[in-house]
């Protein structure tokens, strides 16, 4: 900063986007009469008094920028005060002292103050910034305030914008002191605990009113007597999720000039409004989404060349979609009808919407099939959405031209006939075609959508083998073929490193996992269920490092389990089922962290433009016609984001779909109806946040671990058929989520404890062990009568107690022959003995 003497003629400095530790000036510069506008945005200043006190050289200054700042300390109530030419300040997301609004009077030649997200709390006070009465606008939003504001707000009355939104602030604004700023033209309230009549009449007379911004606050619904007209003409509207608000605010029927109308989740009612699109022909974006308008949609005659978002989703309109609609609006660029009760067919006049780039039609009752000018005419097409309808007949003609689309949902709905290959003529990211009537093979013109994210095929008739050229799609992120009737094997060369979610289940797929997925390190999801996989599961199967869920249920794989399951640090969810797997449970499943992982819940894609975008760029333009300095946002959009994962998981007895953030905190470990062996691993007992256990139709022994009894979240344990011994451990009474338990057909023994959940449990989780007693079974534990001498559980030498059928069997034979062999040799020996019973023979022969 030296050299700045020699910059006497300087009017502006920026300093921005430096890393400036300590912002001193010279001792021998006394002044910069020319220099205005000084910019320090998003710097480093270690020492904040020294840097303001090193203002005080530029005492002409009118401009000063000092936002996204990391500061160590804050700027205090009075440091300004030597700015007496100040008329822009901005310090947003820099930190201020608490008590910084009671010193900025000082500055009274203050035109714009902006302090967002500075740290500001408690409740305004009450002098020391209304002084401010040159000031045009304020911004305190995203900030603690709180409490109602001061009367001598009032007192600001050359205020064109005031920005309160994201604080704590209460009160009616009807009796508030903004209610007499005439001068207002900008008001934004949004996210506070106002109390806002609809009527709006104490406003009436600010004749300036051009912008509103109300959501998230509470509406109050009041009789205006009178006829009263507002002299406002506002512009932009803006009110969501804002609570007590049945109906429309009657001032609208007299406005003619809106651009923006933002009514989203305010569950408005009565009949759509078409004399708002008749009264303001300028309509830029019309968003009313999330609201309870009944009856049909009636669009007016007249055409509107400046619509580009029409949004009604979520309503309850019915009756067919206006044929007319490319017509009055012939620039939309937005069209969002889901959610409703439209039916009829999809209108050929969509053909003319030239400009579109988002449709979403999803979630009504259309029928008839596809029209072909919209899949040929609307070659703008970004995003399109018409899922769960009633539409059959062929998608897409083979002449479709869509050199936009990109999101393509088609699922949930009564489309047939083969996949078109004319489909990879198009970039497409997101292919959903599931639940329809799909017939033949995949085409192979699917290896050419090499930006393909997500594809789902599912449920549907497809038949034949996956293409290899599937292995050309090194951008998935999740597939989704189950449900189908594909045979042959998974090509060799399928892995793609970015794939999180493979769904291929209830298909006819066959033959080994040779290198298929092997290098696949992103994989979450692998569901191979019910299909004819043989061989072993591969070792390889441990460098799946993010792999939490596996379900290789319903198969023909055999082997042993294969101990790099253990490798697998995130695995939550395991089902093994229903194979031919045959050895020991690996004794390191205990090691298993079962992770919950929000990455197996959601399904993120990213989504690169918004269906408000009309409102952000007419905001934009405001800003720079009107010289606002306000930082607008919006987040809403077509909703591309926070799509649930699905998984089928056995438990509890019956089959349920886990998804979204139940999904989330879902483990389970199914390994039953194979060929185990073995004892239980006490190990497994560790698992101290698993939900579900099953280990039922193998050939297990021992005894059940007591160590289960550490499983406090575990809902359904299902150990039957087995060999199991020994007595039922009285800890897993303390089991109180426990809601399906059963040890039937085993050989345990002694008393079923009675405490918690096994009061719960009837006598089929029991039977088939003929030594257990106490309820729910008949046999009853303290009976005087004879009792039948028990095997011990703890004798080593004699199999944990279990009988030898096989020695049985053997030694009844030998001693059988034995007595026949016997009886032969006497009566061979004894000649009278040998008439005798041959003598009895004939008498009992002839008898029978």
């Amino acid at each position: 900063m030296k050299y700045l003497h020699a910059l006497s003629n300087l009017d502006e400095l920026d300093l921005s986007n430096n890393e400036i530790d300590n912002f001193t000036t010279p001792i021998d510069i006394r002044s910069m009469p020319s220099l205005q506008v000084l910019k320090l945005d998003d710097v480093s200043v270690s020492n904040i008094s020294n840097m303001v006190q090193s203002l005080r050289v530029f005492s002409y200054l009118k401009h000063f920028y000092f936002r996204n700042n990391y500061i160590n300390g804050n700027i205090g109530p009075y440091e300004l005060r030597h700015l007496r030419s100040l008329e822009r300040l901005f310090l947003d997301n820099s930190a201020v002292g608490g008590n910084f609004l009671q010193g900025i009077g000082a500055t009274t030649s203050l035109k714009i103050l902006s302090l967002t997200k500075c740290g500001l709390n408690g409740t305004l006070p009450v002098r020391g910034w209304c002084e401010l009465k040159n000031l045009q606008e304020l911004n305190l939003s995203w900030n603690e305030c709180e409490g109602i504001l001061p009367s001598c707000v009032a007192n600001m009355t050359s205020l064109r914008l005031i920005d309160l939104s994201h604080n704590k602030l209460t009160g009616n604004i009807a009796s508030s002191p903004l209610s007499k700023l005439t001068s207002l033209e900008y008001l934004s309230i949004s996210s506070n605990n106002f109390k806002v009549p609809i009527s709006f009449k104490t406003f009436f007379n600010h004749s300036n009113f051009k912008f509103i911004f109300l959501e998230n606050n509470e509406i109050i619904n009041e009789n205006v007597l009178g006829n009263w007209v507002p002299n406002f003409q506002l512009e932009v509207f803006s009110m969501s999720n804002s609570s007590g608000c049945p109906t429309l605010p009657n001032f609208f029927y007299y406005q003619s000039n809106l651009r923006i109308l933002y009514l989203p989740k305010n569950n408005i009612q009565g009949n759509f409004p078409t004399w708002l699109l008749e009264n303001n022909t300028r309509f830029r974006g019309f968003y009313l989404r999330d609201n309870a308008f009944t009856g049909p949609l009636k669009l007016p005659t007249n055409t509107n060349t400046d619509m580009e978002t029409f949004d009604v989703s979520n309503n309850k309109l019915s009756g067919h979609i206006p044929t007319n609609i490319a017509s009055v609006f012939p620039n939309l660029v937005a069209l969002n009808m889901s959610t409703n009760m439209f039916d009829g067919s999809v209108p050929s006049s969509f053909g003319g919407l030239k400009s579109v780039k988002y449709i979403d039609l999803s979630a009504n009752n259309l029928s008839g099939m596809m029209p072909q000018e919209l899949v040929v005419g609307c070659f703008s097409l970004f995003f399109f959405k018409i899922s769960d309808n009633k539409l059959r007949g062929q998608i897409f003609p083979e002449s479709t031209n869509l050199p936009s689309l990109k999101y393509l949902y088609l699922e949930n709905n009564e489309f047939s006939g083969t996949i078109p290959s004319s489909l990879s003529t198009s970039p497409l990211v997101v292919l959903d075609i599931s639940n329809n009537r799909f017939s033949g093979k995949i085409p192979s013109s699917m290896g050419n959508m090499t930006r393909l994210e997500q594809v789902s095929m599912s449920n549907n008739q497809l038949e034949g083998p996956i293409p290899v050229e599937i292995c050309n799609l090194n951008s998935l992120f999740l597939v989704d073929l189950s449900e189908n009737k594909l045979c042959g094997s998974v090509p060799s060369c399928f892995n793609p490193s970015s794939i999180s979610h493979v769904y291929l289940n209830n298909n006819q797929l066959e033959g080994e996992l040779t290198y298929a997925f092997h290098n696949s390190s992103s994989l979450v999801t692998l569901d191979l269920r019910k299909n004819k996989f043989t061989g072993s599961i591969p070792q390889w199967i441990g460098n799946l490092s993010s792999m939490s869920i596996i379900l290789l249920r319903d198969n023909h794989f055999e082997g042993r389990i294969p101990h790099q399951f253990c490798e697998m640090k995130k695995l939550s969810m395991i089902d093994l089922s229903f194979n031919s797997l045959s050895g020991q449970i690996p004794f390191c499943f205990g090691n298993i962290t079962l992770e919950v992982t929000k990455k197996k819940s959601v399904l993120v894609v990213e989504f690169d433009s918004s269906s408000i975008s009309s409102f952000i760029s007419y905001m934009d333009k405001v800003e720079l016609e009107r010289d606002y300095h306000v930082s607008f946002q919006k987040t809403e959009d077509f909703k591309l984001t926070d799509v649930p994962i699905t998984v089928t998981f056995v438990t509890k007895g019956n089959s349920y779909s886990y998804k979204g953030s139940i999904l989330s905190y879902m483990s389970g470990i199914d390994l039953s109806s194979n060929k185990l062996h073995g004892e239980i691993p006490d190990g497994l007992g560790k698992l101290s946040e698993i939900h579900a256990l099953n280990f039922s139709h193998n050939n297990l022994t021992g005894t059940i671990p007591t160590t289960f009894s550490n499983l406090l979240q575990l809902e359904s344990l299902d150990l039957s058929y087995n060999n199991l011994g020994g007595r039922i451990p009285t800890g897993l009474s303390e089991l109180n989520a426990l809601a399906v338990f059963s040890v039937a057909h085993n050989n345990l023994t002694g008393m079923i404890p009675e405490k918690g959940q096994f009061g719960t449990f009837d006598e089929g989780s029991y039977q088939g062990n003929p030594y257990l007693c106490g309820r729910p079974l008949p046999v009853d534990c303290t009976s005087t009568g004879p009792k039948p001498v028990l095997p011990s559980a703890d004798d080593e030498s004699e199999e944990h107690g279990f009988m030898d059928m096989e020695f049985f069997y053997i030694s009844f034979v030998i001693a059988y022959i034995s007595v026949v062999l016997c009886i032969a040799t006497i009566l061979y020996i004894n000649p009278h003995w040998r008439r005798a019973w041959f003598h009895f023979m004939e008498v009992h022969i002839i008898q029978f």
